[in-house]
């Protein structure tokens, strides 16, 4: 099995920054990208960003020059570096990992339980 954890959620006024990160572990052979999704009452849940192991990135147009995502590929480990942060941000954040299992080298989606990342005004 594989885990996806996150933690850095959190209350922080507008303005401010966090900084989300998310580890994979368990069964796995590799990972081919992970990324932030987010989703707010009533709303689809969104991609926040993306990034290869490559290190090949994309954002939401709402993040772009606000965000940062990063990886440690050897420890399975993405981080979002959120600066300016609006309330609009306001959401649930799940990290997806898109790994590659060991015995058949077939990719699979997990997610994390998600943080709640709270922005007052």
């Amino acid at each position: 099995q594989v885990q996806v954890v996150e933690s850095g959620g959190g209350l922080v006024q507008a303005g401010g920054s966090l900084r989300l990160s998310c580890a994979a572990s368990g069964r796995i052979f590799s990972i081919n990208a992970m990324g932030w999704y987010r989703q707010a009452p009533g709303k689809q849940r969104e991609l926040v960003a993306r990034i290869t192991t490559g290190g090949t990135t994309n954002y939401a147009d709402s993040v772009k020059g606000r965000f940062t995502i990063s990886r440690d590929n050897a420890k399975n480990t993405v981080y979002l570096q959120m600066n300016s942060l609006e309330p609009e941000d306001t959401a649930v954040y799940c990290c997806a990992a898109e790994v590659v299992a060991p015995t058949t080298l077939r990719a699979g989606v997990y997610w994390g339980q998600g943080t709640q990342v709270t922005v007052s005004s």
